[in-house]
C-alpha cells in the first residue's frame, strides 16, 4: 500500500528561500572568517573591513559582513577619517546595517580617536608644524565645520593648555583676539600656536586666515608673548605659517 503522504513535501514558506537567509560569520569559508583569522594570525594581519566585520557580526542577504564593510569603506575612500564623518543615519543607508550595527561602528571609531588623543600626551614639545599637526588632527581633522584652537606653550614648547576659541560653518569661523590674549595671560604662556581646520581639504590660507595671523601676532607682542605658528589642518596634511616663513 502506497503512503498517502509525500516524503518530500514542498514547504510553502517564503522565509525558507535562500534569498531571505541572513548571512552570518558561519556562512563564510573557514579560511576567510575574520574571527578565526585574528585568533590564528593576530589582529594586525586583518584588513580594516575584516576588523569591522567582527564587530558587526553579520552582513545582509546578499553580502557577508566583510563584503559589506568593504563596500562601506570603499565609499569612504578606504580612509578611516572619512568613515568617521559618516553619521549613524549614513551607515543605516546600507542594506544590512541597522541602528545597533551603526552605533557599534561609531563606538569603535570613537575609541580609536580617544586612544590617539591619549598618546598625544607623550609629545615632549610642539615646536614644529608636524608636531602641532599630529597633536591636533585627532581633534579637528574629521570635522565638517571649522574650529579654531589656541595652544598655550611654555618657554620650552611644552603645552600648558589647549583652548577652543570658536567654531563655525564649513568655510569660516570667527576668533575674538581679546579672549585669546586673556587665555594666554591666564595660562602664563610664553608662546601661542593658532590651529584651525579646513573641511574643504584646501591647504591654501584664506585672506581671513592671513588677517587673523597678523592681528594675533600684533596683539600678543604687546604682552611679550610670541605667536609661534598658525597651522591649518586638513585630511591631506597641514600648512604652517612658520615653516613657510610667514611669521
Amino acid at each position: 500500500m502506497e503512503n498517502d503522504y509525500d516524503i518530500n513535501p514542498v514547504v510553502d514558506d517564503e522565509f525558507s528561500d535562500d534569498r531571505f537567509r541572513h548571512v552570518s560569520m558561519k556562512d563564510i569559508d573557514q579560511s576567510s572568517r575574520p574571527r578565526e583569522k585574528l585568533a590564528e594570525y593576530g589582529a594586525e594581519k586583518l584588513t580594516d573591513a575584516e576588523l569591522f566585520a567582527i564587530l558587526i557580526g553579520s552582513g545582509s542577504t546578499q553580502k557577508n559582513a566583510t563584503e559589506l564593510m568593504t563596500d562601506i569603506l570603499s565609499d569612504a575612500e578606504n580612509n578611516l577619517a572619512n568613515l568617521n564623518r559618516f553619521t549613524i543615519e549614513d551607515l543605516m543607508m546600507y542594506n544590512g546595517i541597522g541602528e545597533a550595527k551603526a552605533i557599534t561602528i561609531k563606538a569603535a571609531l570613537e575609541l580609536s580617536n580617544r586612544r590617539l588623543k591619549q598618546n598625544m600626551g607623550d609629545l615632549t614639545s610642539l615646536t614644529t608644524g608636524e608636531s602641532i599637526f599630529n597633536m591636533m588632527r585627532v581633534y579637528i581633522q574629521n570635522l565638517t565645520h571649522e574650529e579654531s584652537w589656541a595652544l598655550m606653550l611654555n618657554n620650552r614648547g611644552k603645552m600648558l593648555r589647549k583652548v577652543k576659541l570658536s567654531e563655525g560653518g564649513r568655510t569660516a569661523t570667527v576668533v575674538d583676539v581679546r579672549i585669546l590674549c586673556k587665555k594666554a595671560i591666564l595660562a602664563e604662556a610664553s608662546s601661542v600656536v593658532l590651529v584651525h581646520n579646513h573641511p574643504s581639504g584646501s591647504l591654501r590660507p584664506s585672506k581671513d586666515d592671513d588677517n587673523l595671523t597678523r592681528a594675533v601676532k600684533n596683539a600678543l607682542s604687546v604682552l611679550d608673548i610670541r605667536l609661534l605658528d598658525h597651522v591649518i589642518v586638513t585630511d591631506n596634511g597641514y600648512y604652517s605659517y612658520c615653516e613657510m616663513g610667514r611669521i
